[in-house]
């Protein structure tokens, strides 16, 4: 019997076989008896090789491949291999761009009917994957698996460019774009990019002004989730990380991972183009600009421009004549917060600039600068005695 013919009478065949405990109506006997399963919670097809077991043998089939690995399905246009021929048919629309299933409460699309699935629930707050070991639930099972990995600490997914490893694919695959410095996220509105489409979607928040998190104790919002978290703990005061080398404690994990960088001397944070090294990404990022020369903060008042918004912010307060930083122990005042410092030290006499050359030590730094050049100086001089000599000899 030809395919085309069996198709056209599964669509003429009348449905003869009735289902004593619902409405559905069958037009095969095997149909109806598949279907009753689903109502005994029967599952007669048990996998040799673990203790699953399925409502159908074809279902039974599927499961047995991933023991064996076996990827049948290959996709034609990359070298991507699939266990199921439907997996393979919701890959091809990668390659396509189509999304058939589409969601009916918003304009979201999908390749696979799984996918729309999990969207729905993000409408309706559903989350029927729950942790048994916490409160946590999830609306899709990849989710709940990784979260599984959390409490059992297993990492599978392994970087190949450095010992990194996560308890999901998805993590790996970010991670693996610090590598290649690839950031397919653009922002419409400026010239960043980023990895991550969550890290767009917050970036893009500084534009709108929009913070929807919100403080239950003050007036503070944030952009993320994790920001609220961090703030509430200026209210708590609450410092669980205890440094075990000092008596140093922090409210955050981030702080307390900076810290403990000072006593192992850990500068993960390697500059390419010379030998430094940081303890935080936000030092290389600042150094970085030393060798290109970029000065992003600029002044609206004059052309002056600086590496960090924390030295425009000084900068600004020269043009209003304003002067903050007060002395408590004469008159004196500055507009800068680092000019006070060097000034407080010519009532305590400390010198804390230290020469690495010789014993001398100095109040200012700019006196410490002065000072070095004469060292310069005096080498140039023997050099220049020395090549003087030889030319004699």
């Amino acid at each position: 019997m030809s395919h085309l013919k069996y198709h056209t009478m599964t669509h003429t065949r009348k449905k003869h076989f009735q289902c004593d405990l619902c409405d559905a109506v069958f037009s095969t006997k095997g149909d109806l008896k598949r279907h009753a399963v689903t109502h005994t919670g029967e599952k007669p097809f048990q996998c040799d090789l673990c203790d699953a077991t399925f409502t159908q043998k074809s279902s039974l089939k599927r499961h047995v491949v991933t023991h064996t690995g076996e990827k049948p399905f290959q996709c034609d246009l990359c070298d991507a291999t699939f266990t199921q021929k439907s997996h393979l048919k919701c890959h091809i629309m990668t390659h396509t761009g189509e999304k058939p299933f589409k969601c009916d409460l918003c304009d979201a699309a999908f390749s696979g009917g799984t996918g729309l699935k999990y969207h729905i629930m993000t409408h309706t707050g559903e989350k029927p994957f729950k942790c048994d070991l916490c409160d946590a639930a999830f609306s899709g099972k990849g989710s709940f698996k990784g979260h599984m990995m959390t409490h059992t600490r297993e990492k599978p997914f392994k970087c190949d460019l450095c010992d990194a490893a996560f308890s999901q694919k998805g993590c790996l695959k970010q991670h693996l774009m610090t590598h290649t410095r690839e950031k397919p996220f653009k922002c419409g509105l400026c010239d960043a990019a980023f990895p991550r489409k969550v890290y767009l979607k917050r970036h893009l928040m500084t534009h709108t002004g929009e913070k929807p998190v919100k403080c239950d104790l003050c007036d503070a919002a944030f952009v993320a989730k994790g920001d609220l978290t961090r703030h509430r703990v200026s209210h708590t005061g609450e410092k669980h990380f205890q440094c075990s080398m000092c008596d140093a404690s922090f409210s955050r994990k981030n702080d307390f991972r900076r810290h403990m960088m000072i006593h192992t001397g850990e500068k993960p944070f390697q500059c390419d183009l010379c030998d430094a090294a940081f303890t935080q990404k936000s030092h290389l990022k600042y150094h970085i600009m030393t060798h290109t020369g970029e000065k992003p903060f600029k002044c609206d008042l004059c052309d002056a421009a600086f590496l960090q918004k924390s030295h425009l912010k000084q900068h600004v307060v020269t043009h209003a004549g304003e002067k903050p930083f007060k002395c408590d122990l004469c008159d004196a005042a500055f507009s800068q917060k680092s000019h006070l410092k060097q000034h407080v030290v010519t009532h305590t006499g400390e010198n804390p600039f230290k020469c690495d050359l010789c014993d001398a030590v100095f109040s200012e730094p700019s006196k410490l600068r002065h000072h070095v050049v004469t060292h310069t100086e005096d080498l140039f001089q023997t050099s220049r005695n020395d090549s003087q000599f030889l030319t004699k000899s």
